[in-house]
């Protein structure tokens, strides 16, 4: 069933067609084609500091475009750069890029300095950023003597790190012990950031002789280690340790650094350690500062010592700390403020505290930042005589300084130039002419760092050009945004239109919205959207025109997708996969496993679903099926449960590969080999190779690669700065054998992505923001070391400037945004050796705000008594402020149009389309009163609603009636009873009946009753008291007959023939919906030998037993009346051996009863309430006597019957004794006393009492 299913629908598109993935080919600035005569451009350069490993080359980059095609040239701290005079230094061919090479000997630490790229032309000259370049160093640490630090129990401690300074600075990390075991770090033992390992206080288990800090310089591959640290703990007694030990060995150790801190703070204070108030040892005393630098992470720090060790909390003064931006770290002693802005400036406090006492440290967060854009100058492409400008804009901490530089040179020092006006940060262009072109550099500087943009001045006469291919065929899923590029240059810049089927007015407004680059965008694209479109291009040179075709396809959807499902190990399941998709477009059904690619094996894929054979304990888990197109895809997942079989297997899966061995090594491959492990009797089939990484998920195995059964070596293809580590897992038709154990470890060395982030996506979280997300790389893919983002945004307009922010989060927000506009994002990755290639462009929209207009001239017509159509008036797009979802009509019900009659008033709403201005709502309560009113939503939420309407429903057919009671007193009558319809939908005007007798499939004639709208009961006499009766029972109003209930009569006992029992009284027998009630009453007589004729009141008994009404078969052949009888029978069995028990130890009591008589105790008289004697009461043929025919007494065995003698004792009507003590001892009493009673429930209760 759907309601098992789990559906995922994705609609994936192609380029230019999803609007929100793939809008390629966009205008990232004005984009001069390249066979046009234009000014450099740079393409690719180093990053400012670049550090270099000093075992390797060096290669500087520098690229660049332009016609006539760039030469380069360089400079070295400010000089001249003579590649040419130095026999290791080379540059690539038709590139800038510097080749050192030191082959041949020479060292690099030479070649350090600031370098800057020169790239020129014809028209002008663009520059690189100045390149920092320094060679990476990890020195050796200092020989030096380390002393026997001795500290008493309970002391705070701090062992320093110290490291040698590197380049860049190592990575710290505390051990101890030879074997590098790593020390257990809790609350009261931590490492600080500078690598220093702090105890809040020292115990007895501190004691060791080799705390050793060790440095990785991760550029050079190297670890450094400081000489050990030897520490002696002072103490009163020695509690575990062995006389002559100064230190637990080396399982005591381990055990001992593993304590929970609670059980190590008793065993302190159980020695008699002193327990100390809170003290900071870092940072020092009651206050600090830090400076920060915008963009990046703020760490603060606070260890504190004290007995018990302190817990540490973190605040910020005059507000909350900085909420989804903090990460409290090593045990709350450090604070993590990633992405710091200005906002985050002011004072943190860190609270030490324990159970003696607390104290706090302030922090002076001052936050400082490097220029920033805000408006980073671009290309301008002018036609002569026309005016522009360029405009450099940036922001910091302080405020940077802005220079300008044409072609390389201060714009002060350069020829004047007449229509070429600078002002501060804008240089102003006025009736520009051909020769006027130059490249300018804006440079925003500070004390923190420097920004450099090239922007080139082209002045150009060019008449219109299309640049995207001729007659494109754009296919699209329909009602999806989708989007049709028309790319354009001409100088002057083109104007451009669009229309379709080459006729009619220019398309924008409506479902149409042209934008400024060319694009055509549709927010919802419908059938009748399918045709040529022709974009036309026009400037004073000319016109151009393109056409693009665009076809709407129908979605692909799973319309019976794969159910849970419990399956015996060994059977065959099938899991369902029904898709409908466009006939036009190609089908692609794949099946996942627990969210990866499904291995077939045992398993059959047809068209529609998965069959599964011999099902096995493996095959269960999660079944995805995912049907795919080019443009789209829909799935469906369900799970599989394998119950086990007490089967023993004849096969297993295999034994784990060994051995693993690598060679052939090479930096972006090494050879694998692996010795195979025993098949147990199933072939192998294939082998997994899977790996693990150490630095972004270590002790994460991936999957690489498969490979079939019959080898047991492969050649890897490896990523760069990856340290990979393999193992091997066999596979046969059982299943999948252990991991192998590990491969050794093999490091590739680093390079620059060569991708990008995929899944780029802006959209609004709030109204006022834009949130980019994408996502990030993973640890094959980052390819060096420091990855992060450059993150570019800008109003999607081709004369818009671009801002940036450099990220290491897969997540940015942009705040202060217009509400839902478009923008072009660009996320481009960068790691330590470069930046990827230039990204793709995508387009997000910032935030939605609520609309701000209703729809208008809402008009209600009632089309019947449950439904009603609408239409109204569309709101202006303008007054939509976001993406238009549909139209809401909310309704409610307001009263019923019968007196007295409660509704409920909950709302509820129907939705339309958003280019609909009528529908129908439905499933309307008839005879009503309803309230209405219109909202337009979008995707923040409903807008202001419209005026509220009000109609009436008509007159409807009522629903059944809530119930119908068939209660049979004897076998001539049947009577109804029922109750008015939950939902009389307009006044009754009666009820009808239609009944008829039936006995198998035997039907009799159909008789039909009519009744006013006040009757709720009827008396139906039987003419046939074998059959059952099937009633039809209608509530009527002026419009018709409602929904009939049907109710059957009870099938009788012994087919229909019902006799009282012999001994019961009047019973009745009372049928409802699923309980058939049997009640009788009776009256009996208690006879005692000193109070004959003692009377009981009437005691009313019921059964409750299951009543069959419908699909009923005979009783007599119904599992639970069989049991029953069985029962019963069992249950008289029982009494009547009891009786016979205590009748037949009569001669165990005293002698004065004559022998052979029963004993009137044991077996009293019961007589009817008539008085009749028991001559007048003889037993019934086939009746049952009671438990033991007797009423014991509770008290005494010494009996009142045996003291009197004469007349029957009787109680008056006050339940006083009066008249003598007799008995009677006449043989036709005794005889009497063991006749037996008429069979009945009384009868059971008393001999059990």
């Amino acid at each position: 069933m759907i309601s098992n299913m789990v559906l995922h629908s994705h609609q994936l598109t192609c380029a230019g067609i999803a609007f929100a993935l793939c809008l390629h080919h966009l205008i990232s600035a004005i984009e001069v084609p390249l066979d046009l005569p234009q000014p450099p451009t740079i393409t690719k350069q180093s990053v400012k500091d670049y550090i270099v490993d000093p075992r390797d080359n060096i290669f500087i980059e520098c690229e660049a475009k332009g016609n006539p095609v760039p030469t380069f040239s360089w400079t070295r701290n400010g000089k001249f750069f003579n590649v040419a005079k130095d026999p290791k230094v080379s540059m690539r061919r038709r590139s800038g890029t510097l080749v050192i090479d030191f082959h041949g000997g020479g060292r690099p630490d030479d070649y350090e300095g600031e370098y800057q790229c020169f790239a020129r032309n014809d028209f002008g000259t663009a520059l690189s950023n100045k390149i920092h370049l320094q060679v990476s160093r990890s020195p050796l640490w200092p020989k030096e003597k380390v002393d026997v630090i001795e500290v008493d129990e309970g002391a705070p401690l701090s062992l320093q790190c110290n490291p040698p300074p590197g380049l860049p600075p190592p990575h710290m990390r505390c051990w101890f012990e030879i074997i590098k075991f790593p020390i257990h770090q809790d609350k009261r033992v931590s490492q600080g950031q500078n690598g220093d390992l702090y105890f809040s206080n020292v115990m007895l288990q501190d004691a060791q002789t080799d705390y050793s800090c060790n440095a990785r310089f991760h550029f050079t591959h190297t670890i450094q280690q400081k000489n050990p640290f030897t520490l002696k703990v002072k103490t009163s007694k020695c509690h575990g340790c062995h006389p002559g030990l100064s230190s637990p060995n080396l399982l005591g150790r381990v055990l001992l650094s593993v304590l929970d801190s609670a059980e190590s703070y008793q065993g302190i204070e159980s020695r008699g350690v002193t327990e100390t108030t809170p003290s900071f040892m870092y940072p020092y005393g009651t206050s600090s500062s830090q400076m920060v630098l915008r963009g990046v992470d703020l760490l603060l720090e606070c260890i504190a010592s004290g007995v018990p060790a302190p817990d540490i909390m973190w605040y910020k003064k005059g507000g909350e700390l900085p909420a989804g931006k903090t990460k409290l770290e090593n045990f709350n002693k450090a604070l993590r403020i990633s992405n710091v802005s200005e906002e985050d400036s002011g004072e943190y406090f860190c609270l030490a505290s324990n159970k003696m006492g607390s104290i706090r440290h302030t922090i002076s967060v001052r936050v400082k930042a490097a220029p920033y854009w805000l408006d980073e100058p671009q290309n301008l492409i002018l036609a002569p005589g026309e005016d522009g400008r360029l405009v450099c804009r940036a922001n910091g901490n302080p405020k940077p300084s802005i220079q300008w530089l044409v072609n390389g040179e201060p714009i002060e020092g350069a020829p004047p130039n007449p229509s070429r006006e600078v002002a501060g940060d804008t240089i102003v262009f006025r009736d520009t002419q051909i020769g006027s072109s130059a490249v300018y550099q804006c440079n925003a500087s500070n004390e923190h760092g420097y920004l450099l943009a090239n922007a080139f001045v082209s002045v150009l006469d060019v008449p219109p050009r299309i640049l995207a291919p001729r007659n494109q065929l754009i296919k699209v899923i329909q009602y999806n945004r989708t989007r049709l590029d028309c790319p354009f240059f001409g100088s002057p810049i083109p104007t451009l239109r669009w229309f379709k089927n080459g006729q009619g007015n220019m398309l924008d407004g409506g479902n149409y919205k042209a934008h400024e680059n060319g694009s055509l965008e549709m927010s919802m694209a419908r059938k009748e959207d399918q045709g040529i479109y022709t974009c036309v291009a026009t400037n004073i040179l000319g016109k151009v025109e393109a056409q693009v075709r665009l076809e709407v396809k129908d979605p692909t959807r799973i319309v019976r997708g794969p159910e849970d499902q419990v399956v015996k190990r060994g059977s065959m399941p099938r899991l369902h996969c029904r898709v409908k998709h466009d006939p036009t477009l190609k089908l692609t059904v794949t099946w996942l496993k627990d969210d990866a690619p499904l291995y077939i094996g045992n398993r059959s894929k047809e068209d529609d679903g998965l069959t599964i054979y011999g099902v096995a304990e493996k095959d269960q888990g999660d079944y995805t099926c995912v049907a795919s197109t080019e443009l789209d895809k829909d799935s469906a997942k369900a799970y599989l449960t394998v119950l086990g079989k007490a089967v023993p297997p004849v096969h297993s899966v295999p034994d784990r590969p060994r051995d693993l061995e690598l060679s052939d090594l090479a930096e972006r491959s090494v050879k694998l080999t692996w010795i195979p492990g025993d098949d147990n009797n199933s072939p192998i089939t294939d082998y997994i190779v899977q790996f693990e990484e150490d630095r972004f998920q270590p002790g994460t195995w991936h999957n690489h690669s498969r490979y079939p059964g019959n080898v047991n070596s492969a050649v890897l293809s490896l990523s760069p700065y990856v340290n990979y580590q393999f193992r091997v897992i066999a596979v046969n038709d059982v299943g999948s054998s252990l991991p192998s154990t590990p491969s050794e470890r093999y490091q590739t060395s680093g390079a620059r992505p060569e991708i990008n982030p995929t899944g780029v996506q802006g959209a609004g979280t709030q109204k006022n923001n834009m949130e980019i997300t994408w996502t990030p790389l993973n640890a094959t893919q980052a390819y060096g070391p420091n990855l992060r983002y450059i993150v570019r945004w800008r109003r999607r307009d081709p004369r818009g400037s671009w801002y940036n922010e450099t990220v290491k989060a897969p997540r940015h927000v942009v705040w202060n945004t217009p509400i839902y506009v478009p923008y072009e994002i660009k996320v481009q990755a960068e790691n330590d050796f470069g930046r990827a290639p230039e990204p793709e462009t995508y387009i997000g929209y910032s935030g939605e705000d609520y609309p701000k207009a209703a729809p208008t001239d809402v008009r209600i017509r009632v089309l019947n008594s449950t439904a009603i159509a609408l239409t109204w008036t569309r709101v202006h797009l303008d007054t939509i402020q976001g993406q238009l979802k549909e139209y809401r009509a909310y309704f409610w019900r307001d009263s019923s149009l019968l007196k007295n009659l409660w509704v409920s008033k909950k709302r509820q709403y129907v939705s339309f389309p958003g280019d609909r201005n009528r529908g129908i709502v439905s499933r309307l309560f008839p005879y009503s009163n309803y309230k209405l009113e219109m909202v337009v939503t979008n995707g923040r939420g409903d807008g202001p609603r419209s005026e509220v309407k009000e109609f009436p429903t008509p007159e409807g057919v009522p629903s059944s009636p809530r119930y119908l009671r068939i209660r049979q007193p004897n076998l001539e009558s049947i009577n109804l009873e029922w109750d008015h319809p939950e939902h009389p939908n307009g006044v009754l005007t009666g009820y009808s009946l239609r009944y008829q007798a039936f006995n198998g499939s035997k039907t009799g004639r159909t008789l039909v009753e009519t009744f006013s709208p006040n009757q709720t009961r009827f008396t139906v006499q039987r003419t046939d008291p074998i059959s059952r009766y099937r009633f039809f029972l209608r509530a009527r109003t002026q419009v018709g007959d409602g929904e009939a209930i049907v109710e059957e009569s009870p099938a009788l006992l012994n087919e229909g023939e019902c006799r009282a029992a012999p001994g019961i009284g009047k019973h009745t027998y009372t049928h409802t919906n699923a309980v058939l009630q049997i009640t009788w009453t009776e009256s009996w007589s208690f006879v005692s030998p000193c109070c004959p004729d003692l009377p009981l009141e009437p005691f009313p008994f019921s059964i409750f037993l299951p009543a069959y009404t419908k699909n009923h078969v005979d009783i007599a052949t119904q599992g639970w009346f069989i049991g029953l009888m069985c029962a019963i029978a069992l249950l008289v069995l029982i009494l009547l051996i009891v009786c016979f028990i205590k009748r037949s130890r009569g001669g165990k009591y005293p002698g004065k009863r004559a022998a052979g008589k029963a004993d009137p105790e044991l077996c009293p008289s019961i007589r009817n309430r008539s008085g009749r004697s028991d001559e007048d009461n003889k037993p019934l043929p086939n009746s049952q006597t009671s438990l033991d025919g007797t009423i014991k007494q509770q008290e005494s065995d010494d009996s009142l019957v045996d003291y009197g003698e004469g007349g029957e004792g009787q109680f008056n009507e006050d339940g006083s004794f009066i008249g003598q003590y007799t008995v009677k001892k006449d043989k036709e009493e005794t005889e009497g006393n063991e006749s037996s009673e008429a069979t009945s429930p009384v009868n059971a209760i008393y001999s059990l009492a």
